[in-house]
């Protein structure tokens, strides 16, 4: 399976955030839409991610508060990013190994969407929930044995 069939089961839907963005606004986007993730873009480019991690992060420092920093401050600006060619064990691999729970999927310089770790789990999920319908009715259409002669 490759990342480019996780995001045709997964659909289009892709929130952003400019690096100027104050920081407390993108924490309202991803609070509203119920997302773990912005990607961060600027000039049509892919510059960072900002996701519950950074937020939690700016949260400790600030003794609770988001303060008033822009998303540029607290993104991570050098985010893993996949294809959609990336085999979906790789990036369970990178994922584990990185501890990244959202993956851009760029094509070139084009960004195509993000895979979250839910994303993968689930896919992974319906790949075997399928691979075992189709073995119970390989097993239940099992040819009946017929008897050997001597």
């Amino acid at each position: 399976m490759k990342v480019s069939e996780i995001l045709q089961v997964k659909g289009n839907i892709l929130y952003t955030a400019t690096p100027d963005m104050p920081l407390v606004d993108a924490v309202n986007i991803m609070a509203e839409k119920d997302i773990g993730s912005l990607v961060v873009m600027e000039f049509g480019d892919l510059v960072g991610m900002l996701t519950f991690r950074e937020v939690i992060k700016t949260l400790h420092s600030n003794d609770g508060a988001i303060g008033g920093g822009t998303v540029r401050k607290y993104m991570d600006d050098h985010p893993i990013t996949v294809t959609p060619d990336t085999e979906v064990n790789e990036v369970r691999r990178m994922m584990l190994e990185k501890h990244a729970r959202y993956l851009p999927v760029m094509n070139a310089k084009t960004l195509l969407g993000v895979i979250s770790f839910y994303d993968v789990a689930r896919a992974m999920l319906e790949a075997q929930n399928f691979e075992n319908r189709m073995l119970k009715a390989y097993i239940r259409d099992w040819p009946a044995e017929t008897a050997q002669e001597d």
